[in-house]
């Protein structure tokens, strides 16, 4: 049996693998750049309709190359913008408080978040938008007792369940990964007071938690488009495991 880690294990044990990164992996890597597969980029926007139906106008503040934004882009009007020139959207720093100061406020900040900062985007997105916060996250984001109380202003969480499959790079259409996923809600209280699911999300909120549901079987089938394929997947795996012996795990060429 080969001793060498499925790619999968490779990429979370990030620290362990610095000596074998090539530029481009480091980069992703110091992003956190985890490009959100399409599908759930497009469940994402049904959730946010479902909290808030007069929803238009979104912020996508970690854009990347548009995984996100161009479903998004389907529905609602979308300022897509990334800390990174990606080659899609804007360049701009979404947490420094000077960014967007002439523009228009969003009704929502939607977006998939470098999970390292993803409190500073709940609490910069509330600033930032007139009506909510919608990150795909983790779910085992919940299991921090130092965002205990950011989780506790949850409005809603809706967690796949599908697995949503995510790789550093690049979007693999084929994949498929143990880690769950969940797109977690934070209204603020004039949109949640209106929203459809407000008096659900209030008797939740009285019994000490959030309104919590799961999006079906079905929705990567029925939210997959065939031309996010030809847009989004790449030709061939990331620089980081080109020229890697299949069975050695060692670099072809090397001593």
């Amino acid at each position: 049996m080969s001793s060498k880690p499925s790619r999968a294990v490779m990429e979370g044990r990030a620290p362990a693998l610095v000596e074998l990164d090539d530029a481009k992996t480091a980069l992703y890597r110091a992003l956190d750049f985890f490009p959100t597969p399409p599908w759930a980029g497009r469940a994402g926007g049904e959730v946010v309709l479902r909290a808030d139906p007069l929803a238009q106008s979104i912020d996508e503040p970690a854009c990347g190359e548009g995984h996100m934004a161009l479903p998004l882009g389907e529905r609602f009007r979308v300022r897509p913008t990334d800390i990174h020139p990606h080659g899609f959207g804007g360049v701009e720093d979404f947490l420094d408080p000077r960014a967007r100061a002439s523009q228009i406020r969003p009704d929502w900040v939607v977006t998939n978040p470098p999970f390292k900062h993803l409190d500073a985007f709940v609490e910069r997105g509330l600033q930032v938008a007139t009506r909510g916060v919608a990150l795909l996250l983790r779910t085992t984001a919940l299991e921090s007792e130092g965002r205990y109380d950011l989780m506790r202003r949850l409005s809603v969480q809706e967690t796949f369940s599908e697995r949503v499959s995510m790789r550093l790079g690049y979007w693999d259409p084929d994949g498929s990964f143990a880690t769950a996923y969940s797109w977690f809600v934070w209204m603020r209280p004039e949109a949640e007071a209106a929203s459809p699911m407000a008096e659900a999300i209030g008797a939740c909120r009285r019994a000490g938690g959030w309104l919590s549901a799961l999006i079906p079987p079905g929705t990567k089938s029925r939210l997959s488009r065939r031309e996010d394929i030809a847009r989004f997947a790449p030709p061939a795996p990331m620089p980081l495991f080109d020229g890697l012996d299949p069975t050695s795990g060692a670099r072809m060429g090397a001593p």
